[in-house]
């Protein structure tokens, strides 16, 4: 005779079978789905640390999920420390909403944000919450937004000032106030006073010059740049003067070849009159010698 199974057990079977799935289904979505989970709802963010430049916008991805029912209401807050107190505000609440903050999600699990027209200030902790029937759910972790600006301030200073001669030396130190600092310099030169056509002439913080010539001669600007964004420089001119080092050899050595024509004469006039004045002088010694002897 077989034996029958009471409908109890097998109720209580089914029951546990059930439960296990959801159990199953619960740990699945804790993996697939990293973020604030608890049970029966999640927020997930897609990067918890984005960086975006100053005037630009950006996005933050986010994805929600619920099984409390349907969702009413979703918004977005941001962390404020109030007199030592750390707040959450509503996007809404802040006077740079308008035009500012753009939700692009629904109520169906997107929950994606857009700010546009960032500022340094928009830096901070952001928080999703939505809202079912029964529950409000805000996330437990955040979305650290760091808006910086690109390289600014981006000066040259030159070793030398004035003039240069052909065959002096210069240096052309870039120097840079940006956040993140700036890990790459580039140096371009335009010939004569425009930036028709700029042409790249070095790299590096430095941009050294042992023997400048007559084509150095044109104004030099440096592009700084970081992992952001580049900016560049006010441009700079160099001038050299054509004048060489052989050129002023030649003219000095002119100039002493004239110094010596000119001079020559006189010594010899002065000489030949020196020597007549002695043999004069020679002479009239000797008539006094002479007198003398007579006497």
């Amino acid at each position: 005779m077989r034996h029958q199974i009471p409908k109890s057990h097998i109720y209580l079977q089914t029951l546990c079978f059930a439960l296990m799935e959801k159990m199953l289904a619960m740990l699945v979505l804790l993996i697939l789905k990293p973020g604030t989970v608890s049970a029966g709802w999640s927020v997930t963010f897609e990067k918890t640390d984005p960086c975006a430049l100053k005037g630009s916008s950006v996005e933050l991805s986010c994805s929600y999920y619920t099984d409390e029912g349907t969702v009413k209401n979703t918004a977005w807050y941001k962390g404020e420390l109030e007199n030592g107190t750390w707040r959450r505000v509503a996007l809404s609440d802040l006077p740079s909403y308008q035009n500012h903050f753009e939700y692009l999600g629904d109520q169906l699990g997107d929950c994606g944000l857009a700010i546009h027209d960032l500022q340094v200030n928009d830096t901070g902790h952001y928080y999703f919450r939505f809202d079912t029937e029964a529950y409000g759910r805000r996330s437990k972790e955040s979305v650290y937004l760091t808006v910086t600006d690109p390289p600014l301030n981006v000066s040259v200073e030159m070793s030398y000032s004035g003039h240069l001669t052909m065959g002096s030396s210069v240096n052309l130190t870039c120097s840079s106030a940006a956040n993140p600092a700036a890990d790459n310099y580039t140096w371009y030169s335009s010939a004569g006073s425009s930036f028709s056509s700029l042409l790249q002439v070095g790299s590096g913080q430095v941009l050294s010059l042992p023997s400048v010539e007559a084509s150095h001669t044109g104004l030099y600007l440096c592009q700084a740049r970081n992992r952001l964004g580049e900016n560049n420089s006010t441009e700079v001119l160099l001038t050299v003067d054509e004048t060489d080092t052989n050129r002023v050899i030649l003219l000095v050595g002119i100039g002493v070849k004239v110094f010596i024509g000119l001079l020559l004469p006189i010594v010899i006039i002065w000489a030949w009159r020196l020597r007549r004045k002695s043999a004069v002088d020679k002479e009239e010694r000797s008539r006094d010698y002479e007198n003398i002897s007579t006497a």
